[in-house]
Protein backbone atom coordinates (compact mmCIF):
# COMPACT_ATOMS: atom_id res chain seq x y z
CA UNK A 1 0.00 0.00 0.00
CA UNK A 2 1.19 3.47 -1.18
CA UNK A 3 2.21 5.42 2.09
CA UNK A 4 1.79 8.43 0.23
CA UNK A 5 -2.38 7.92 -1.25
CA UNK A 6 -3.05 7.00 2.87
CA UNK A 7 -1.72 10.36 3.77
CA UNK A 8 -3.63 11.88 1.30
CA UNK A 9 -7.13 10.32 2.47
CA UNK A 10 -5.58 11.28 5.69
CA UNK A 11 -5.57 15.06 5.02
CA UNK A 12 -8.78 15.01 2.75
CA UNK A 13 -10.79 13.75 6.10
CA UNK A 14 -9.25 15.45 8.81
CA UNK A 15 -9.40 18.53 6.52
CA UNK A 16 -12.40 17.81 5.27
CA UNK A 17 -11.78 19.06 1.67
CA UNK A 18 -10.09 17.89 -1.19
CA UNK A 19 -8.40 21.46 -1.65
CA UNK A 20 -7.04 22.00 1.46
CA UNK A 21 -5.77 18.62 2.02
CA UNK A 22 -4.02 19.67 -1.55
CA UNK A 23 -3.01 22.68 -0.32
CA UNK A 24 -1.30 21.04 2.78
CA UNK A 25 1.03 18.47 1.19
CA UNK A 26 1.86 21.23 -2.04
CA UNK A 27 0.05 19.09 -4.87
CA UNK A 28 -2.66 19.71 -7.71
CA UNK A 29 -6.46 19.11 -6.91
CA UNK A 30 -6.39 16.60 -9.47
CA UNK A 31 -3.24 14.50 -8.09
CA UNK A 32 -5.01 14.38 -4.60
CA UNK A 33 -8.05 12.90 -6.24
CA UNK A 34 -5.88 10.34 -8.40
CA UNK A 35 -4.11 9.61 -5.17
CA UNK A 36 -7.49 8.64 -3.07
CA UNK A 37 -9.11 7.03 -6.67
CA UNK A 38 -5.91 4.58 -6.58
CA UNK A 39 -6.27 4.05 -2.89
CA UNK A 40 -10.13 3.08 -3.22
CA UNK A 41 -9.08 1.11 -6.35
CA UNK A 42 -6.50 -1.24 -3.89
CA UNK A 43 -8.75 -1.31 -1.19
CA UNK A 44 -12.04 -2.26 -3.15
CA UNK A 45 -13.64 0.05 -1.36
CA UNK A 46 -15.37 3.46 -2.44
CA UNK A 47 -14.04 6.37 1.00
CA UNK A 48 -15.17 9.31 -0.89
CA UNK A 49 -19.00 10.23 -1.24
CA UNK A 50 -19.33 11.99 -4.56
CA UNK A 51 -22.58 12.26 -5.21
CA UNK A 52 -22.83 15.74 -3.33
CA UNK A 53 -21.07 18.86 -3.15
CA UNK A 54 -20.66 18.79 0.40
CA UNK A 55 -17.34 17.07 1.51
CA UNK A 56 -18.31 12.87 3.43
CA UNK A 57 -17.23 10.08 4.02
CA UNK A 58 -18.56 6.65 3.27
CA UNK A 59 -18.58 3.93 6.19
CA UNK A 60 -15.98 2.81 4.45
CA UNK A 61 -14.22 5.87 4.27
CA UNK A 62 -14.68 6.70 8.09
CA UNK A 63 -13.38 2.91 9.18
CA UNK A 64 -10.07 3.13 7.27
CA UNK A 65 -9.89 7.25 8.55
CA UNK A 66 -8.77 5.20 11.94
CA UNK A 67 -6.59 2.50 9.84
CA UNK A 68 -5.20 5.71 8.17
CA UNK A 69 -4.34 7.77 11.30
CA UNK A 70 -2.05 4.43 12.93
CA UNK A 71 -0.19 3.83 9.44
CA UNK A 72 0.85 6.95 9.50
CA UNK A 73 1.91 7.06 13.47
CA UNK A 74 3.67 4.09 13.31
CA UNK A 75 5.68 5.47 9.45
CA UNK A 76 6.76 8.10 11.77
CA UNK A 77 7.91 5.94 14.54
CA UNK A 78 9.86 3.79 12.24
CA UNK A 79 11.42 6.75 10.85
CA UNK A 80 12.13 8.06 14.52
CA UNK A 81 13.28 5.07 15.57
CA UNK A 82 15.82 4.21 12.70
CA UNK A 83 16.71 7.60 12.11
CA UNK A 84 15.49 7.81 8.39
CA UNK A 85 14.11 10.51 9.28
CA UNK A 86 17.04 12.94 10.26
CA UNK A 87 18.32 13.05 6.35
CA UNK A 88 16.41 15.64 5.00
CA UNK A 89 15.83 19.11 6.13
CA UNK A 90 13.69 19.67 9.36
CA UNK A 91 10.54 22.26 7.70
CA UNK A 92 7.93 23.79 9.52
CA UNK A 93 5.28 26.33 9.08
CA UNK A 94 5.08 28.45 11.87
CA UNK A 95 2.28 31.64 12.17
CA UNK A 96 2.70 34.38 14.97
CA UNK A 97 1.38 37.47 15.57
CA UNK A 98 3.61 40.36 15.70
CA UNK A 99 3.85 40.65 19.63
CA UNK A 100 5.48 37.45 19.49
CA UNK A 101 7.77 38.38 16.27
CA UNK A 102 9.06 41.14 18.15
CA UNK A 103 10.22 39.77 21.51
CA UNK A 104 11.21 35.99 22.23
CA UNK A 105 10.60 34.55 18.80
CA UNK A 106 13.94 35.41 17.14
CA UNK A 107 15.79 34.07 19.79
CA UNK A 108 14.53 30.79 19.94
CA UNK A 109 14.87 30.64 15.95
CA UNK A 110 18.74 31.25 16.47
CA UNK A 111 18.37 28.89 18.78
CA UNK A 112 16.47 26.09 17.25
CA UNK A 113 19.20 26.67 13.88
CA UNK A 114 22.24 26.10 16.55
CA UNK A 115 20.47 22.66 17.23
CA UNK A 116 18.99 22.02 14.15
CA UNK A 117 21.32 23.45 11.41
CA UNK A 118 19.15 21.85 8.37
CA UNK A 119 16.15 23.56 10.12
CA UNK A 120 14.00 25.42 7.40
CA UNK A 121 11.27 27.87 8.37
CA UNK A 122 7.77 28.89 6.38
CA UNK A 123 7.66 31.84 8.66
CA UNK A 124 3.89 34.05 8.75
CA UNK A 125 2.85 37.07 9.81
CA UNK A 126 -0.61 37.93 10.53
CA UNK A 127 -3.55 38.34 13.52
CA UNK A 128 -4.71 35.98 15.30
CA UNK A 129 -8.20 34.92 14.14
CA UNK A 130 -6.46 34.52 10.86
CA UNK A 131 -3.42 31.92 12.08
CA UNK A 132 -6.36 30.19 14.62
CA UNK A 133 -8.21 29.72 10.90
CA UNK A 134 -5.25 28.80 8.97
CA UNK A 135 -4.04 25.75 11.59
CA UNK A 136 -7.61 24.50 12.07
CA UNK A 137 -7.47 24.12 8.00
CA UNK A 138 -4.08 22.38 8.23
CA UNK A 139 -2.75 25.59 6.64
CA UNK A 140 0.26 25.54 9.65
CA UNK A 141 1.65 23.51 11.43
CA UNK A 142 2.32 25.48 14.96
CA UNK A 143 0.83 28.98 15.31
CA UNK A 144 1.29 31.25 18.48
CA UNK A 145 -1.74 33.69 18.98
CA UNK A 146 -3.37 35.49 21.90
CA UNK A 147 -6.98 33.50 21.86
CA UNK A 148 -7.01 29.74 21.68
CA UNK A 149 -7.49 27.59 19.12
CA UNK A 150 -11.38 26.44 18.87
CA UNK A 151 -11.34 23.15 17.08
CA UNK A 152 -11.19 19.36 18.33
CA UNK A 153 -8.36 18.71 16.15
CA UNK A 154 -6.75 21.09 17.56
CA UNK A 155 -4.28 20.87 20.42
CA UNK A 156 -3.58 24.28 22.22
CA UNK A 157 -0.75 25.16 24.89
CA UNK A 158 -0.61 28.13 27.05
CA UNK A 159 2.85 30.15 26.98
CA UNK A 160 3.93 32.66 29.19
CA UNK A 161 1.90 36.15 29.35
CA UNK A 162 3.01 39.46 28.02
CA UNK A 163 2.97 42.09 30.21
CA UNK A 164 1.45 45.30 28.67
CA UNK A 165 2.95 48.85 29.37
CA UNK A 166 2.07 52.07 27.87
CA UNK A 167 5.09 53.68 25.16
CA UNK A 168 5.23 56.94 24.42
CA UNK A 169 7.77 59.31 22.48
CA UNK A 170 10.92 60.40 25.10
CA UNK A 171 10.96 64.32 24.07
CA UNK A 172 7.15 64.64 24.05
CA UNK A 173 5.95 62.10 26.94
CA UNK A 174 8.29 63.00 29.99
CA UNK A 175 6.13 62.77 32.88
CA UNK A 176 7.36 61.40 35.76
CA UNK A 177 4.27 58.99 36.10
CA UNK A 178 1.11 58.67 34.33
CA UNK A 179 -2.53 58.36 35.87
CA UNK A 180 -5.36 57.45 34.29
CA UNK A 181 -6.80 60.71 33.42
CA UNK A 182 -3.28 61.97 32.31
CA UNK A 183 -3.52 59.24 29.38
CA UNK A 184 -7.03 60.66 28.88
CA UNK A 185 -5.42 63.74 27.28
CA UNK A 186 -3.35 62.04 25.02
CA UNK A 187 -4.62 59.77 21.84
CA UNK A 188 -4.45 56.17 22.52
CA UNK A 189 -3.31 53.54 20.34
CA UNK A 190 -3.80 49.79 20.71
CA UNK A 191 -4.64 46.59 18.88
CA UNK A 192 -7.34 45.66 16.80
CA UNK A 193 -11.03 46.40 17.77
CA UNK A 194 -11.93 43.76 20.09
CA UNK A 195 -8.86 42.29 20.94
CA UNK A 196 -7.76 41.65 24.44
CA UNK A 197 -5.27 44.74 24.77
CA UNK A 198 -8.10 46.88 22.81
CA UNK A 199 -11.05 45.40 25.84
CA UNK A 200 -8.73 46.15 28.37
CA UNK A 201 -7.65 49.45 27.40
CA UNK A 202 -11.26 50.18 27.41
CA UNK A 203 -12.38 48.39 30.59
CA UNK A 204 -10.01 50.83 32.70
CA UNK A 205 -11.95 53.94 31.72
CA UNK A 206 -15.50 52.31 32.64
CA UNK A 207 -13.50 51.35 35.86
CA UNK A 208 -12.38 54.46 36.35
CA UNK A 209 -15.79 56.11 35.21
CA UNK A 210 -14.07 58.17 32.85
CA UNK A 211 -15.01 58.76 29.37
CA UNK A 212 -13.14 56.87 27.01
CA UNK A 213 -10.67 59.44 24.94
CA UNK A 214 -9.76 58.98 21.27
CA UNK A 215 -8.85 55.32 20.52
CA UNK A 216 -6.81 53.97 17.54
CA UNK A 217 -6.90 50.25 16.79
CA UNK A 218 -4.12 49.34 14.67
CA UNK A 219 -3.43 45.66 14.19
CA UNK A 220 0.62 46.32 13.29
CA UNK A 221 3.41 46.99 15.89
CA UNK A 222 5.74 48.43 13.02
CA UNK A 223 2.69 50.86 12.41
CA UNK A 224 2.35 51.67 16.19
CA UNK A 225 5.66 52.53 17.06
CA UNK A 226 6.10 54.58 13.59
CA UNK A 227 3.00 56.97 15.19
CA UNK A 228 4.21 57.03 18.75
CA UNK A 229 7.68 57.82 16.88
CA UNK A 230 5.70 61.07 14.93
CA UNK A 231 4.16 62.13 18.16
CA UNK A 232 0.45 60.63 16.80
CA UNK A 233 -0.05 59.41 20.46
CA UNK A 234 0.39 56.88 23.29
CA UNK A 235 0.60 53.10 22.73
CA UNK A 236 0.14 49.91 24.76
CA UNK A 237 2.54 47.16 23.31
CA UNK A 238 3.99 44.09 25.43
CA UNK A 239 7.02 44.85 27.67
CA UNK A 240 8.82 42.25 25.57
CA UNK A 241 8.51 43.84 22.38
CA UNK A 242 9.30 47.15 22.73
CA UNK A 243 12.59 46.68 25.26
CA UNK A 244 15.10 46.44 22.38
CA UNK A 245 13.21 49.12 20.64
CA UNK A 246 13.30 51.73 23.22
CA UNK A 247 17.12 51.06 22.73
CA UNK A 248 17.23 52.18 19.36
CA UNK A 249 14.29 54.44 18.56
CA UNK A 250 12.33 57.30 20.16
CA UNK A 251 10.68 55.19 22.78
CA UNK A 252 10.05 55.75 26.19
CA UNK A 253 7.70 53.19 28.79
CA UNK A 254 6.04 55.19 30.69
CA UNK A 255 5.48 54.49 34.28
CA UNK A 256 1.76 54.73 35.12
CA UNK A 257 -0.82 53.65 37.56
CA UNK A 258 -2.81 51.52 35.64
CA UNK A 259 -2.64 47.99 35.37
CA UNK A 260 -2.84 46.42 31.89
CA UNK A 261 -4.13 43.15 31.38
CA UNK A 262 -1.67 40.43 30.46
CA UNK A 263 -1.47 39.40 27.21
CA UNK A 264 -2.00 36.05 26.44
CA UNK A 265 -0.49 34.03 24.29
CA UNK A 266 -1.41 30.15 22.61
CA UNK A 267 0.47 27.97 20.92
CA UNK A 268 -1.63 25.92 18.52
CA UNK A 269 -0.74 22.37 15.93
CA UNK A 270 -2.83 20.10 14.66
CA UNK A 271 -3.88 16.65 16.42
CA UNK A 272 -2.14 14.59 13.49
CA UNK A 273 -0.04 11.51 13.11
CA UNK A 274 3.04 13.57 12.01
CA UNK A 275 2.18 16.66 15.09
CA UNK A 276 5.04 14.66 16.75
CA UNK A 277 7.49 17.95 15.45
CA UNK A 278 5.64 20.36 15.98
CA UNK A 279 5.10 19.06 19.30
CA UNK A 280 8.47 18.78 20.02
CA UNK A 281 8.92 22.15 18.43
CA UNK A 282 6.73 23.51 20.67
CA UNK A 283 8.39 21.94 23.52
CA UNK A 284 11.67 23.67 22.85
CA UNK A 285 9.74 27.52 22.61
CA UNK A 286 8.46 26.76 25.71
CA UNK A 287 11.76 25.86 27.24
CA UNK A 288 13.30 28.80 25.99
CA UNK A 289 10.95 30.98 26.68
CA UNK A 290 11.32 29.92 30.37
CA UNK A 291 14.55 30.27 30.73
CA UNK A 292 14.70 33.74 28.97
CA UNK A 293 11.91 35.43 30.20
CA UNK A 294 12.68 38.68 32.40
CA UNK A 295 11.89 39.12 35.99
CA UNK A 296 8.72 41.95 36.57
CA UNK A 297 10.11 44.89 37.81
CA UNK A 298 8.03 45.92 40.63
CA UNK A 299 5.73 49.16 40.51
CA UNK A 300 7.69 51.07 42.08
CA UNK A 301 11.30 50.50 41.00
CA UNK A 302 12.92 53.62 39.04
Amino acid sequence: MNLRFVEAFHWAASLKSITRAAEKLHITQSAMSNRIASLEEELGVVLLDRREKQFRLTVAGQRFQLHAQRLLELQRQVKQELGSGSGGPMALRIGAIESVVHSWLPGWLQEMRQQHPDFELELTVETSPVLVDQIRRGAQDLVFTSIAGSDSEVHTRLMPAMEMVFVGHKALHAQARYALADLAQHDLITFQRGSQPHQSLLQRFQEAGLPAPRIHAISSISAMVQLVEGGFGIATLPRAATRHLSSRLLLRILRSDVTLAPLPIHASYRADPGSGVAESVLESAQAYVGRTKPVRRSRSSP
